[in-house]
């Protein structure tokens, strides 16, 4: 089996979320995506990663991820960097083939299952959250409009102890908000009063008083504060007992970040900013963090995503996958999850299930009581919808085998 075509899609309703597929001579398609920067990851997928996959065996997952690292990534490990999110992309596509070929989903091909059920959160954003916004946008940017039941930033924002019923009434026994990052840009996140940490701290009251302890909060806070905002706004919120402080400061200090984790005795999570076994060796290393959280669409797909949970294992450190990019990621985190002993909770945004996954692939995981399972098709398990790449505001680009 060769590999004969790269293909890169990107519609315009999702206008961040660029899907990749790899063509083999045998009929198999391969599937990743990504998100942040389409037209730069397309770039990189077909004039940079394609010289490098056509004409090669699909199966050689691990040494395709070697070559392409090594002769294109070098030094770029910010998930940021276009190198890493198309490297990411394609290393879940040749995962999608080899399960395919063997007719196993990935969680199996991969060594699975390791449980039989896994709890998720929801994190609260809406249907719109990783779309286009206006320039100068916060994480708590919403536009009033509603698509659905699901416009869940606003909801906790506006009414988080209604939000807290909703999910309890659909089984979700964690969720996510980030209420404090609208008070960052005014001072470039060195300072919160003590008025902004009140308000910021209303979700919280709202929810405990609703329903008491039934669900857990976790509080996101985007790395938007120095160290010193932070961790006066961890003080405060500690009281509410929340499962964890995530990306409390920006990762490129770990001593930072070391510094916050020790003045709190709430878990503190990191990071999805950071790719690859390299940057989470350091942060092992300093024990800078108590929850390990990646994104497989940055940090370096499957394999690399692999590789940093045997690596936290060795650090008794839970996993606890990101989600809120593209349908790709989600699905195969979950078959990661399911192969792997240490994870902790996978996050999924119940306005994406329900309002954007649909929209883009044929099949996506069920969450029921508050849990997740694997798809059981070969590979991942899923496809692009036939139509997607037929739609008007679609971007298809493909890049052959001469």
């Amino acid at each position: 089996m060769k590999i004969t075509a790269l293909e890169t899609v990107n519609v315009e309703a999702y206008p961040q979320i660029t899907f990749v597929q790899i063509h083999t001579d045998e009929g198999l398609v391969g599937l990743g995506d990504t998100f942040f920067g389409s037209a730069t990851v397309q770039t990189y997928v077909h004039e940079v990663a394609a010289p490098l996959l056509l004409g090669t065996d699909p199966m050689a997952v691990e040494a395709h991820w070697n070559r392409i690292f090594t002769q294109t990534v070098r030094g770029g490990l910010s998930m940021r960097s276009a190198e890493m999110r198309g490297l990411s992309a394609i290393d879940v596509a040749l995962w999608d083939i080899a399960g395919q070929a063997l007719g196993l989903p990935l969680y199996r091909l991969l060594g699975g299952p390791t449980r039989d059920s896994l709890r998720v959160y929801n994190t609260c954003a809406g249907y719109r959250y990783g779309g286009r916004r206006p320039a100068g946008w916060t994480a708590n940017y919403t536009d009033g409009q509603s698509e659905g039941p699901y416009e869940d930033l606003d909801a906790f924002l506006n009414r988080a102890d209604e939000l807290a019923e909703s999910l309890l009434s659909e089984g979700y026994r964690a969720m996510k908000i980030w209420p404090f990052d609208q008070f960052g840009p005014a001072t470039n996140g060195q300072q919160i009063s003590a008025e902004d940490i009140a308000r910021g701290c209303e979700p919280f009251e709202k929810i405990r008083r609703a329903v008491g302890n039934k669900i857990e909060i976790a509080l996101e806070m985007h790395s938007v504060f120095g160290l010193p905002a932070a961790q006066r706004i961890a003080r405060t919120v500690e009281q509410y007992d929340p499962l964890w402080f995530e990306d409390p400061v920006r990762m490129d200090n770990l001593d930072a970040l070391l510094q916050f984790r020790q003045s709190t005795r709430i878990p503190t999570t990191a990071s999805e900013t950071m790719s690859t076994r390299w940057q989470f060796r350091e942060a092992f290393e300093r024990g800078a963090l108590s929850i390990v959280m990646f994104d497989l669409g940055w940090v370096g797909g499957l394999s690399e995503a692999r590789k940093i949970a045997t690596m936290a294992e060795a650090y008794q450190l839970p996993i606890a996958p990101h989600d809120c990019v593209g349908p790709i990621t989600l699905i195969a985190s979950v078959h990661l999850d399911y192969a792997v002993p240490n994870v902790f909770i996978q996050e999924v945004v119940r306005a994406y299930l329900h309002g954007v996954y649909p929209n883009l692939v044929t099949e996506l995981p069920k969450v029921a009581d508050g849990a997740i399972r694997p798809l059981e098709g070969p590979g991942l398990g899923t496809k692009l919808l036939p139509d997607l790449r037929k739609r008007p505001d679609a971007n298809v680009r493909v890049t052959r085998a001469e």
